[in-house]
C-alpha cells in the first residue's frame, strides 16, 4: 500500500448512533425509534425502501455534526435547528467522518453495512423546509448503504469499520464471480 492508501485505510475514529428513523411510506412522516432491525438485502424493518440486492439505498446515514452546518447555512436560529427527521435519513452518526467509509464495510450494533454512495439531497426538501435547503445540504447529505449482515441497531451503538482487507477481498471476489 502507498502512504496515501495507508492514510485512507486507517480510520481511528469510531462513530455512535444518535438517532434512528424509518419512513413507513414514501413521502410519509419519519418515525423515530430506539432500535431497528437491519435486514440483509432488505434495509430497515418498517422503512419503505425497496428491498433487494440491487437497491443501493437500503439505508441512509448522515453525520450528526452536519446538522449545525446545514442549520447555519439556512440561517436558522439555535432554537430552531434542522432536525434529523427533517432531512429524512435513517441513521444519524456522530464522531466519525462518514466519507471515510467510502468503499468500506462497517458494523453498527449487530449489523454489517456496505457503503454504496453519497446521499444527495432530494428536490422535495425545498418544498418541506424552504428555499435554499437543497444547496445547504449538498455535500452534507451523508451516505447510502446496503445491509450485508442482518442485526439489531440501537441508539448509542458504536459504528466501527471492518478491516479493509476483508472488505476489499470480498468486493474483489464478488466482482470476479460476477464476470
Amino acid at each position: 500500500m502507498s502512504p496515501l492508501q495507508e492514510l485512507i485505510a486507517d480510520v481511528p475514529q469510531r462513530g455512535r448512533v444518535r438517532w434512528i428513523g424509518v419512513r413507513p411510506e414514501s413521502r410519509g412522516e419519519m418515525v423515530e425509534l430506539d432500535a431497528v432491525e437491519a435486514r440483509r438485502e432488505a434495509g430497515l424493518t418498517g422503512d419503505h425502501a425497496r428491498p433487494g440486492p440491487r437497491n443501493a439505498r437500503q439505508v441512509t446515514l448522515i453525520q450528526w455534526e452536519h446538522f449545525a452546518v446545514v442549520s447555519s447555512l439556512m440561517g436558522r436560529a439555535e432554537d430552531n435547528p434542522v432536525l434529523p427527521q427533517d432531512l429524512r435519513r435513517n441513521i444519524v452518526i456522530s464522531g466519525i467522518n462518514l466519507f471515510s467509509l467510502k468503499n468500506r464495510r462497517f458494523r453498527i450494533g449487530q449489523a454489517i453495512f456496505e457503503t454504496t454512495g453519497w446521499c444527495q439531497p432530494c428536490a422535495r426538501l425545498e418544498q418541506r423546509l424552504g428555499h435554499g435547503i437543497f444547496q445547504a445540504v449538498r455535500g452534507h447529505g451523508g451516505i447510502t448503504a446496503r445491509v450485508i449482515q442482518s442485526g439489531i441497531v440501537r441508539l448509542d451503538d458504536v459504528l466501527c469499520i471492518e478491516p479493509i482487507e476483508s472488505s476489499v477481498q470480498d468486493f474483489n471476489a464478488a466482482n470476479t464471480a460476477a464476470s
